[in-house]
């Protein structure tokens, strides 16, 4: 398998995203193969640095790179030679199997369905998060690929996701929910509402209904859909709300007694690695031909090397095969 990683993407590019790629080798076997999308000089000045010089390892040249602040559209027009274009356009043409970014992450995913293409079925791939929760983790769809959705689309992610719970996440009969402001069927806006008739409709996806927030973790579904921008605020007042919280039971510890944090750092750390993002590595943007990983933008190397791992599953799980094999099946139904 071929794998391209963004050198330039994240906010600690281009040596952690080496760095990852250098921890990351381990997934990979000896006829597997990393290329380093970026400038050349730059990513073989840091291979060096870091002492990277595995022959599995290649750079594929990108004079250009996409700022984190730039916008999506614009500045895939005006650089076409940046690393998250060169990249999605090395995985259209099956140069490399799977692609990862900490990058920009609109620019990442529209380069990635310009360019990558959607697999039939999927009007508008989707970003699916595993979130941890005390029941096991929940996959939330979509998480920011697509504010504005239609209510075919969200039911094309619950198509998705339902393929991803079972094949990567080990879940046997994933449980469906809706993402809304109450349970009963009648709330919620007219998306949601169409969307839930859609999903009610489709035998092949275990729909329970809908879901508020505080469901996610009281264990009442196991796939949570909704649009873009509800998801993508739900994962970061999660991350923010898991870190806080942290940091708060560290710091009480310390004020009741310093000396019961050594006995109580290994049950903390235990349950901070549940819920660190750079454990989980990165996200799948499902609904496209190539396996393609979105990290997240602080992503350190070891991140970016569980961001390889996923990759690596994915594709011997040949999760996108799984995936447009469902899809098939809905469209000739």
């Amino acid at each position: 398998m071929r794998i391209g990683i963004d050198a330039m993407g994240g906010d600690f590019a281009p040596r952690e995203v080496i760095r990852g790629a250098q921890l990351g080798l381990r997934y990979l076997s000896a006829d597997d193969r990393l290329v380093l999308f970026g400038p050349r000089d730059v990513v073989a000045a840091h291979c060096r640095e870091i002492g990277l010089a595995d022959p599995r390892v290649t750079v594929q040249h990108c004079p250009e790179v996409i700022g984190m602040d730039e916008s999506p559209m614009e500045a895939l027009r005006q650089k076409r030679q940046s690393s998250i274009v060169r990249m999605a356009v090395a995985a259209a043409e099956e140069q490399v199997d799977a692609v990862i970014s900490a990058g920009n992450t609109g620019a990442f995913a529209a380069a990635c369905q310009l360019k990558v293409g959607a697999l039939d079925g999927a009007s508008r791939p989707g970003i699916a998060v595993a979130i941890p929760s005390f029941h096991g983790p929940v996959l939330v769809c979509d998480v920011g690929a697509n504010v504005a959705p239609k209510p075919h689309h969200l039911h094309e992610y619950a198509r998705m996701c339902v393929c991803y719970s079972r094949v990567i996440l080990k879940t046997k009969s994933p449980r469906v929910g809706l993402m809304s402001i109450g349970e009963e069927a009648g709330k919620g806006s007219a998306l949601v509402k169409e969307a839930g008739r859609l999903l009610e409709q489709d035998p092949s996806v275990p729909f329970v209904g809908n879901v508020e927030g505080r469901d996610l973790f009281a264990g009442q579904c196991d796939i949570a859909i909704c649009d873009g921008f509800v998801g993508n605020v739900i994962l970061k007042l999660t991350e923010g709300l898991a870190e806080g919280l942290f940091k708060t039971i560290v710091q009480e510890i310390k004020n009741e007694s310093a000396e019961l944090l050594p006995h109580f750092e290994p049950i903390v750390d235990t349950i901070w690695k549940r819920h660190d993002f750079a454990e989980y590595g990165g996200a799948p943007l499902l609904g496209l031909r190539r396996t393609a990983i979105i990290c997240h933008g602080r992503s350190d190397g070891r991140a970016i090397s569980n961001a390889i791992r996923v990759a690596v599953e994915q594709l011997k799980a040949d999760l996108v095969g799984v995936i447009a094999e469902a899809l098939k099946q809905e469209v000739t139904t």
